[in-house]
């Protein structure tokens, strides 16, 4: 069978013996005394305490004082209070445990910038450099419950940071290292953070992006912060503000001269705040995620082993960023598992289009985390790219952060991977710590599918009225609670308990479509907020962009709805060429829509389809169909502060004034 012509009907890849018997997750069904997946996930929501503790020992997660409860829901499933007056700071875990095993030797962080500089980290070095952090964090005044802004681009300093903010009890609070002050103030002022942590410059294609000068606008209207600390990621020179600047090799040294009881771990109780994530809103302002010590590490690292397999020294690798849930979830996830973190601070193509392969290839990256867009916008410079490159360490390539399209997923899987290795899709968010669906190397793979939910995940799709769904889209949601789940938003509880809690009595309603096909394979269809009724039919916007990317010309598509006197909406499709020519556009345009029409039926081809060089999307990759949306009708597109490139909308609201 020729892959390429398959579609998501068949079964793309299935695990041999070899790739069963090294899993973790088999070792963890041994640590069950279990003989399946299938058994291991129906009792892991059937009883969510007993597989809490299963994780916490399979972990080795200790506690001083230990819980007296594993789940405590005398307050509702919206609020349930996990590993009750246990004390746990979840940095002894994931860096003190290692120094009396082999792992204090190996390599915890690996790092490549965009110009080819190098460095690397063993558990023992950021042990000692966490702790000289901590150590000088205490000497400028921060102390547990602080929060500590990270605005800093994918770095060593950038780990040595957050798990020192945990260390001594305080509040990381990270922020897109992209973003322009206004964004970055909001959120400082939001938590009332007292430092923040930022870089003189970073790379991008060659050119520095200006942190430091960003940084210093931001924080011209927070009373709050009070200290600025400064990396010298470019050794550019800043100006320091005397009293409230200073810089990361003098808080490392100041932290290195201090006392034992300054670099000692600050005693924290489970469910003490330990970073707070914040995601857009489609109108106000951002929601901040609260996250604690016994939750978004925990679930992190449990994704980590069981969907992507990372036990103690495996290199993985996430093209992320810190103000990303991935970001911290790498970080935090690949300590407690002592993994090695494979980190690159630059453009994925930059230098040349196979940048990416070469840096897998050069640090013998085992686990490559990637999104949809970006393997499509790396498949258009051609197969011999990746075939370029000895990658025959890559183990699992994952995905997470839209839905795929069956093109690029298959030129991942045979053009990089050769047919080999699994892609294993994940799909959750940051209210969740991880995953709600994501494949593993027990199941078989079926092309932009998930192979199941996560264990201890209760996920279900619904119908309208909340019934069980099968074999058509409804809403995704969970029945049960989970360790990683958010603990509210911050100082905004109303606003949680609407998002997620109001559809359905006591049940989580997470935005997503999503079906279960007649062979157990779960499928994510877009936001149901985005879905589109045209001429009483209902259609995801994710379905009608795979058609579109699937013709030769397109690279990226998005779909939204407008309002028609007719119809009472009518799709508008933006579009992405791999090589524009004006004089085609009007061809081009006519043969989509027929495509389309050719597909769904000719009520929901769209009525326009319209040309643009970028869409709008965030840093994690997704489009922003409500931005796209309102700068085409000239409304008010709401928070603009997660997107990586801003300046995409105005090209959309020119063609709508056209």
């Amino acid at each position: 069978m020729d892959n390429r012509e398959a579609d998501a009907d068949h079964i793309a890849w299935r695990p041999d013996d070899a790739v069963r018997m090294r899993a973790r997750l088999t070792e963890f069904l041994s640590f069950c005394n279990l003989d399946s997946f299938e058994v291991l996930y129906e009792r892991s929501i059937q009883n969510v305490e007993w597989f809490t503790e299963q994780v916490l020992g399979f972990l080795d997660v200790r506690f001083d004082p230990p819980y007296r409860q594993v789940l405590d829901t005398t307050r509702g499933p919206a609020w349930p209070r996990w590993c009750v007056d246990g004390g746990l700071n979840i940095t002894a875990r994931c860096l003190d445990y290692h120094l009396s095993t082999p792992t204090a030797d190996a390599p915890a962080v690996i790092w490549e910038g965009e110009e080819g500089a190098f460095r690397t980290l063993t558990y023992a070095e950021l042990n000692r450099e966490v702790a000289h952090c901590a150590a000088g964090l205490r000497g400028i005044g921060i102390g547990r419950g602080c929060a500590v802004g990270i605005h800093l681009p994918m770095l060593p300093e950038t780990v040595v940071a957050l798990l020192a903010i945990g260390r001594i009890g305080a509040v990381a609070v990270p922020v897109f290292s992209g973003y322009g002050p206004t964004a970055i103030e909001a959120r400082l002022r939001d938590v009332e953070a007292k430092a923040l942590i930022t870089c003189d410059a970073f790379s991008r294609r060659g050119q520095a992006v200006a942190a430091k000068i960003t940084a210093e606008k931001a924080v011209e209207h927070c009373p709050s912060v009070e200290r600025v600390v400064v990396v010298p990621r470019m050794n550019h020179d800043v100006s320091l503000r005397s009293g409230r600047d200073m810089m990361w090799a003098d808080l490392i040294a100041a932290g290195e001269r201090a006392g034992e009881d300054a670099r000692a771990i600050e005693p924290t109780s489970a469910e003490d705040p330990l970073i707070i994530l914040y995601t857009s809103g489609t109108t106000g302002r951002p929601k901040g995620i609260l996250h604690t010590h016994c939750g978004f590490p925990i679930k992190a690292a449990q994704d980590m082993a069981f969907g992507t397999d990372v036990g103690r020294g495996t290199r993985i690798t996430w093209v992320t960023d810190i103000g990303w849930m991935m970001g911290p979830w790498l970080i935090y996830g690949a300590t407690l598992l002592g993994g090695t973190i494979v980190l690159y601070d630059g453009a994925p193509d930059y230098p040349a289009p196979d940048r990416m392969w070469a840096f897998c290839a050069k640090h013998k990256v085992e686990v490559l985390g990637i999104s949809p867009t970006l393997v499509r916008s790396l498949a258009v410079h051609g197969d011999d790219l990746p075939a370029g490159h000895d990658l025959s360490s890559l183990r699992i390539f994952a995905s997470t952060g839209e839905p795929w399209n069956p093109d690029p997923w298959w030129w991942l899987f045979e053009k990089v991977g050769g047919g080999r290795l699994p892609v294993i899709n994940y799909s959750g968010g940051t209210e969740i710590s991880g995953g709600i669906l994501m494949g593993n190397p027990l199941l078989p793979v079926k092309p932009c599918s998930f192979s199941a939910p996560c264990p201890g995940i209760a996920a279900d799709v619904v119908d309208e009225d909340g019934q069980r769904l099968r074999g058509a889209v409804g809403e995704l949601v969970i029945r049960q609670p989970w360790i990683g789940m958010a603990r509210g938003f911050w100082k905004d509880s109303e606003r949680y308990l609407e998002a997620y809690w109001r559809r359905f009595p006591d049940v989580w309603t997470h935005g997503d479509w999503a079906s279960v096909d007649q062979d157990g394979f779960w499928f994510i269809h877009g936001r149901s907020d985005d879905t589109l009724k045209v001429a009483g039919k209902r259609v995801g916007p994710a379905e009608v962009e795979s058609i579109l990317v699937g013709h030769p010309a397109v690279m990226e598509a998005a779909v939204v709805g407008v309002p028609n006197e007719v119809k009472g909406t009518e799709m508008v499709a933006f579009c992405v060429l791999v090589a524009s020519d004006e004089k085609l556009h009007s061809t081009i345009a006519e043969e989509l829509r027929q495509r389309v029409g050719a597909e769904l039926g000719k009520p929901l081809r769209p009525g326009k389809v319209l040309f643009v060089p970028a869409l709008p999307h965030t840093r994690n990759a997704k489009v922003m169909r409500r931005v796209i949306r309102a700068a085409y009708l000239g409304l008010d597109p709401g928070d603009l502060s997660a997107l990586e490139n801003p300046t995409a909308v105005e090209a959309i609201r020119q063609a709508g004034e056209h």
